[in-house]
């Protein structure tokens, strides 16, 4: 039997990156899912790659009629959610505060916090109802950067730091029907988070830094070899997701690939990536 058989899944940013790896993982483990995805482009190729087997709803995390109208489109396909997982974001350049222009500061933290904070509790908000009627879950994604610093800026680490507590609080309000957890994941390949408008950056994503550049910086710090792709990430979304977890909810799993747990002293870092 597969972990999602017989749920109905909803991840939200599904078009790209990290979004994109879980829905085909819920797929695979068997689950009816749903996108909802503000790129248009983005959505032609999900059609093109999916075809109708996947329910791809266009809208914007950030105004409750777009959510309103992706859970009537839900429920007249499915009949039900089972779960919500959101997938969607977007990244502060990470510049620091010293950086940022004065009169940039309030529409990026605007933004930033719209989208990465905002959203999420918008669309708990919004299937919260539907959910407890399945015994359902939600899934949020944090980030290390809510743990640590320099894991972006001041506007993305807050924001992520918000998730966190949006899990904790959200885990209380809706016990015992709906679960609510989350993933905070460190480096992620290929990652397609943009950056904000506030500061002319809505056409730069992280993937823009070169692949070699940004691998060997995450592993002088990572205990693991690797640079963790979306779909690596995907069976703890997966987990969460499922009713075959009945021991949690309220927490945030931190998969950092062992950066926390970084040498300070020795030079072992170093050595483990060359092995």
């Amino acid at each position: 039997m597969q972990m999602l058989d017989n749920h109905v899944v909803l991840v939200t940013g599904g078009g790209s990156g990290l979004g994109l790896g879980l829905a085909r993982h819920f797929i695979g483990e068997g689950a009816q899912v749903a996108v909802m995805e503000i790129s248009a482009d983005k959505l032609a190729d999900l059609k093109a790659e999916f075809g109708d087997d996947v329910l791809l709803v266009q809208g914007d995390v950030t105004r409750t009629e777009d959510l309103l109208a992706c859970r009537q489109a839900v429920l007249d396909r499915f009949g039900r959610i089972d779960a919500l997982v959101g997938a969607h974001g977007i990244f502060d350049g990470n510049i620091p505060l010293r950086d940022v222009p004065l009169d940039r500061v309030e529409s990026l933290f605007d933004e930033v916090f719209h989208v990465d904070t905002l959203g999420y509790i918008l669309a708990a908000k919004v299937f919260v109802d539907d959910l407890e009627k399945t015994g359902g879950a939600i899934v949020l994604t944090s980030s290390t950067a809510a743990y640590a610093a320099d894991g972006g800026g001041l506007f993305y680490t807050a924001a992520k730091g918000a998730v966190r507590s949006v899990v904790n609080q959200l885990a209380f309000e809706f016990a015992p029907r709906v679960r609510v957890n989350g993933v905070a994941p460190s480096g992620i390949a290929n990652s397609q988070l943009r950056g904000p408008r506030a500061l002319g950056l809505e056409n730069n994503k992280q993937s823009d830094i070169p692949k070699e550049d940004f691998e060997s910086q995450f592993l002088t710090l990572a205990l693991l070899p690797t640079l963790p792709t979306p779909e690596e990430y995907a069976p703890l979304y997966a987990y969460l997701a499922s009713r075959a977890n009945t021991t949690m909810t309220g927490q945030t799993i931190v998969a950092d690939q062992g950066v926390f747990n970084r040498a300070v002293i020795s030079n072992g870092a170093a050595d483990r990536v060359g092995k």
